[in-house]
């Protein structure tokens, strides 16, 4: 019952993931007086769920201590009391961002051997695409976390891009060792003895760049790094509108070179890369954006049944072996 457009947006979108993940079974949480008349024309939705009716919603302006404690019988803690009952392997929201880490990380508890969840999400890059956390769940971080992290995002593009041995990098002002707070040398440092293909420090435009699949960086830094790539991202479609419609000869071109637009428009569609997750949870928990259409949920689920089929949870199990604390080397600061 999340998200701007929802429960239609949200439907549509796990009727489309139907389609693709033809296995996957859905618990639909939220009232039935507004879900089933929609489902009437959702056949493959209606085939591979089932409703359990919860009328109370989280607003998407209630605060996440609000939630907590008044949010036990909404769609959103019922969905997430599945997961942890072992009735789902994971659950998919557009609902309210803090309401849902509250509960998520109260509900699911942390995995042993994590202190913080970390909000990974996609990139598009020159390469591909590349996974980035946190993208602001947590604004301060000690070189431990930032450590956590880069596991965390390292077990995830494992399991959702498919990368074999992602590289892994720390965000920072520039790519030298002496450069950056001492909280991120420490955690370079701790790195570098980790069994991992750590990378070191890359800068901001080593982000758009695909110069490594996981992008390290606390909370902070992280969020302005992603809503300046947005901002950018609107402004530079913002300057080719203009300039198409700026003059005869340029709607020709336009019209001429259509096909190359279609496919770039598709290649930077911001509902591709929809589905931010939050990893160190004991359970899959993917954030849609709230404001995300069907096409935009649908892709959001997709990313929670990846990390199921590719055993996200497994590889995560397994990497806590590795987590024992490592003796940085001594930095030198700058």
């Amino acid at each position: 019952m999340g998200g701007d457009f929802a429960p239609r947006a949200v439907l549509r979108g796990a009727n489309h993931a139907c389609k693709r993940f033809p296995q996957a079974q859905f618990i639909l949480f939220g009232d039935e007086s507004r879900i089933n008349p929609l489902m009437k024309r959702l056949a493959r939705l209606r085939k591979a769920s089932t409703i359990v009716h919860t009328p109370d919603v989280v607003a998407g302006d209630d605060k996440p201590a609000a939630a907590l404690r008044t949010g036990k019988n909404t769609s959103m803690r019922k969905a997430i009391d599945a997961v942890r009952d072992g009735e789902a392997q994971g659950v998919v929201s557009a609902g309210n961002t803090g309401a849902l880490m509250a509960m998520s990380r109260m509900v699911l508890k942390m995995l042993p051997g994590f202190d913080r969840p970390a909000m990974a999400g996609f990139f598009p890059t020159m390469k591909g695409e590349s996974v980035m956390l946190d993208l602001g769940a947590n604004i301060d971080c000690t070189p431990q976390n930032l450590v956590q992290f880069s596991v965390m995002g390292e077990a995830f593009a494992k399991s959702v891009l498919g990368s074999l041995s992602p590289t892994v990098g720390l965000l920072n002002v520039g790519s030298e060792e002496m450069k950056g707070h001492e909280e991120l040398r420490l955690a370079s440092a701790i790195l570098r003895e980790h069994p991992m293909n750590y990378h070191g420090f890359i800068e901001g435009d080593d982000i758009a760049k695909g110069t490594v699949d996981v992008v390290v960086a606390d909370g902070f830094s992280g969020n302005v790094a992603l809503k300046s790539a947005e901002g950018t991202a609107r402004l530079i479609n913002g300057f080719l509108r203009e300039t198409i419609k700026s003059s005869p000869f340029a709607i020709l071109g336009y019209l001429m070179a259509r096909r190359a637009f279609k496919k770039l428009r598709a290649r930077v569609d911001p509902r591709r890369y929809n589905g931010a997750v939050f990893l160190g949870l004991n359970g899959i928990v993917v954030k849609s954006h709230g404001g995300s259409d069907a096409l935009g949920f649908a892709t959001a689920v997709g990313v929670a049944v990846d990390m199921v089929t590719n055993g996200f949870m497994e590889a995560m199990t397994d990497r806590i072996s590795s987590m024992q604390e490592i003796e940085p080397q001594k930095v030198i600061s700058a």
